[in-house]
């Protein structure tokens, strides 16, 4: 194989495989991090899925407004793992300076700074991440907000929790990496 044929491979390479993260993962800077093992859970309302690793623990809720999604590796610290809570929520948002101006306040009456924050797509939706930090009883804590607005009337939060201070950015990909496996039951 001559230089030139490698490096065009090389660079196709390189080039697919940027395009297939999602804009939260590049924002991130995260590694492509897969799952082994994982299982389909579709949530009460049958209004959405996600691919969540077979090993993990999870919760399912819902009422009139939500349907949730609960779930986090148990086998691990609470400060080596993440939680990660998908909740579809049968209200109308709107990505604008009031919702964000909420958004900051609410967090700051629980001691969180915002961090950073942007609207991109995300399951070809409009959407909107935050990011908060602060601390929640003895630990260091961050939680990652992702909305995504599915159409009018719905959206669906998606938190992603992170206490302790380890692996941080790691962890928060880990859980944007099962943020794009939802699946949503149209």
């Amino acid at each position: 194989m001559s230089k030139l044929s490698y490096y065009f491979l090389l660079s196709s390479f390189l080039f697919f495989s940027c395009q297939n993260k999602s804009e939260i993962n590049q924002e991130f800077n995260c590694k492509t991090d897969l799952f082994n093992n994982l299982e389909v859970i579709g949530d009460m309302k049958s209004l959405f899925s996600v691919e969540i690793p077979k090993n993990w623990k999870t919760n399912l809720y819902h009422d009139e407004v939500q349907s949730s999604i609960f779930t986090a590796d148990t086998t691990k610290q609470l400060t080596e793992t993440v939680l990660l809570d998908v909740t579809f929520i049968q209200n109308k948002i709107n990505f604008d300076d009031e919702f964000i101006l909420q958004q900051e306040q609410e967090h700051l009456s629980k001691n969180l700074v915002k961090i950073k924050s942007k609207a991109f797509q995300l399951l070809d939706k409009p959407s909107f991440y935050m990011l908060f930090r602060g601390k929640k009883g003895k630990f260091k804590y961050q939680v990652c907000n992702t909305f995504i607005k599915v159409n009018e009337s719905n959206f669906i939060l998606a938190k992603s929790e992170i206490y302790g201070d380890s692996l941080v950015n790691s962890r928060l990909c880990k859980s944007f990496t099962l943020i794009d496996k939802i699946k949503l039951n149209h």
